[in-house]
């Protein structure tokens, strides 16, 4: 895993260049773990205001929006899963992290393929987002997955993964009555309800 950098540790107001940008004066490094590490950086931001920040880096995840379409609606792909900082069992895209050097199509399709055992014909990014702003720097890339074909899984040891075909109007109403609580997945399903009703 790369080491703490500087250009990642910079926030900007914008991606234009006429913008100010925040001036780092310090960072360092106080954790390092196998997935994320941790910055306690120094800046300057572009309204003059000198601040720490904590900052959590990743090397960025990506997220599986897998469609089967060969029925009269959609199903989305679903996996079901403990995650321990819920302390549940959460409803949740295939979704995963980008090894260091690895592109995020790649990945994409690796995570697919190890968490569900499907595959699919194409492909296409249609969201990138940051996860929590305010002290993360991971970025969510989401990939519209289609003309799918089911196979084996590889999940990881760790992983206990159920999954299942969900129609898009019934995962539209688990977003809307709670029962899905995970944003990467809320915010995907969002879209292809939207996307749906625009046809």
């Amino acid at each position: 895993m790369p080491n703490s950098s500087r250009s990642r540790s910079t926030p900007t107001t914008s991606s234009k260049s006429s913008h100010p940008k925040a001036k780092l004066i310090s960072s360092r490094t106080v954790y390092r773990g196998p997935v994320f590490w941790v910055t306690t950086d120094e800046v300057q931001e572009p309204g003059g205001v000198r601040a720490r920040r904590d900052v959590i880096h990743h090397s960025g995840s990506v997220v599986v929006l897998a469609v089967d379409e060969s029925a009269s609606t959609p199903r989305v792909l679903l996996e079901r899963q403990y995650r321990h900082a819920a302390n549940d069992f959460l409803w949740e895209l295939p979704a995963g992290r980008i090894d260091p050097g690895e592109n995020p199509l790649p990945a994409a399709r690796r995570e697919l393929l190890e968490e569900t055992g499907y595959t699919a014909a194409h492909w296409r990014r249609i969201l990138n987002f940051y996860a929590s702003p305010g002290f993360v720097a991971e970025t969510m890339s989401v990939f519209l997955a289609t003309d799918l074909r089911a196979g084996p899984a590889h999940p990881e040891p760790d992983e206990v993964i159920r999954k299942s075909l969900v129609p898009l109007s019934k995962a539209v109403r688990m977003v809307l009555n709670g029962t899905i609580r995970d944003a990467k997945t809320i915010s995907s399903i969002l879209w292809l309800d939207h996307q749906t009703r625009r046809k």
